[in-house]
């Protein structure tokens, strides 16, 4: 059995072995400081890992690394990143934390006497920075950078200047891309972007040299109960320049691909959400059932919905909208207990991690504590498929190597026990 056949299987909710993913998409990864020691741990050669994902310096997992952790997925990469400037023009870098990584041309920080860093939009250090990395930290803070609001002039045309068409360079890069992953026995994950409705990470637009509208995160939360009517015209304008950008996508990547990520939106916090669900009904539901219906009409594409936290209210929710998968399932957050999560929905959406906790097991536990939760947590929701495994969103920084090993191994073992 491949790969891709392993994830496809579980997708199907098909018993089977569980299937894995490490590096599929910009929710999944690595830290890069983890990547760089995880090639040191097995052997493998040495030299600077590519940040491909630079807001949260996520590394790349090479082919022979993720041979090792037995990843069964690989990412479709995009062309852009968070910062607005694109994955190209690799030169190395020497972090705060002392690492020399490779980043794109246009990561050029201005790198403060007190060890602080700062990002541009574009690469473009005429116009305020919009990202922040601390002398002690090991990824980049969005600044916000939003004017004072005016509520007379407020315009949800200033919130929609992302959403654009593919442009010529967008699609050159998605067609080399899919040549490259013709033949790839690996399950593709792909994402255009331009999906993510609401999603909190994007909203103060740290790729946007001057971003008008509504860009604080606190503000765009009052939005959500006192300008719903500016939020509805923002979201339907982005779901309209989407559903063009998947014909034009689909018709490129075909059955290349097998997952498309949809959205980043956080909907949980650690106890609770961050709306209500007939919020949810009003303001979210429509464009996410829209986007996942065209792609389940044209495509057989399975949809990726990302949201931490506490969602299980939510859940029968993102099931009736179309999504085909939760991530990152987690499980410490109020109502995720795995086991009643399993029972209660694991034979209508396919789980895409939870497989061990990265607030406190896998980064601050022992090798034995991740090994005991790993295989709990496989036990709870492999049977009958809808499983794929991944940890609680990106392995952090610092997070062991002794650690990582214990959590591959563990999954390895249980796939073996079960052939």
């Amino acid at each position: 059995m491949t790969s891709r056949e392993k994830v496809r299987r579980s997708l199907a909710h098909q018993a089977g072995p569980v299937a894995v993913d490490f590096g599929g998409t910009g929710l999944t990864g690595m830290h890069v400081s983890c990547v760089a020691a995880l090639r040191l741990h097995f052997g493998l050669p040495i030299h600077p890992v590519k940040v491909w994902e630079p807001f949260q310096m996520l590394g790349e997992i090479e082919d022979d690394l993720a041979v090792m952790l037995g990843s069964d997925c690989v990412a479709a990469m995009g062309r852009g990143t968070m910062f607005g400037f694109a994955n190209e023009g690799w030169h190395e870098w020497r972090a705060p934390w002392g690492q020399v990584v490779l980043v794109p041309a246009g990561f050029d920080p201005r790198e403060e006497p007190s060890g602080d860093v700062y990002l541009f939009p574009e690469g473009d250090k005429s116009v305020p920075a919009s990202g922040h990395m601390p002398a002690s930290g090991y990824f980049f803070d969005a600044i916000v950078r939003q004017e004072p609001i005016d509520e007379d002039q407020l315009d949800p045309r200033d919130n929609c200047e992302e959403f654009t068409p593919l442009s010529p360079a967008d699609l050159e890069h998605w067609r080399l891309e899919i040549a490259r992953l013709q033949g790839e026995t690996r399950a593709v994950v792909g994402g255009i972007g331009g999906t993510g409705f609401g999603d909190i990470a994007l909203v103060p637009a740290a790729f946007l040299k001057h971003p008008k509208g509504i860009r604080d995160v606190g503000e765009w939360y009052i939005s959500l109960v006192e300008r719903q009517d500016y939020v509805h015209q923002v979201f339907d304008y982005q779901c309209t320049v989407a559903l063009q950008n998947l014909e034009t996508f689909a018709a490129i990547a075909g059955d290349t691909i097998d997952v498309l990520m949809i959205c980043g939106t956080d909907f949980g916090t650690q106890n609770s959400q961050f709306c209500s669900p007939a919020t949810f009904d009003e303001l979210y539901a429509p464009y996410y059932r829209r986007i996942n219906d065209w792609i389940h009409r044209h495509t057989r594409w399975k949809t990726f919905k990302h949201s931490c936290g506490a969602v299980r209210p939510l859940i029968d929710r993102f099931i009736d909208v179309g999504f085909d998968i939760l991530n990152p399932v987690q499980c410490s957050a109020t109502g995720m207990a795995p086991a009643q999560l399993k029972a209660d929905f694991g034979d209508r959406i396919v789980f895409w991690g939870g497989g061990v906790d990265t607030q406190r097991t896998l980064p601050f536990g022992t090798p034995d504590e991740v090994r005991a939760e790993v295989t709990e947590r496989l036990r709870i929701f492999s049977p009958d498929g809808g499983f794929v495994f991944n940890t609680i969103h990106n392995i952090q920084a610092r997070t062991p190597v002794a650690n990582i090993v214990a959590m591959v191994d563990a999954i390895a073992g249980f796939n073996q026990a079960g052939a």
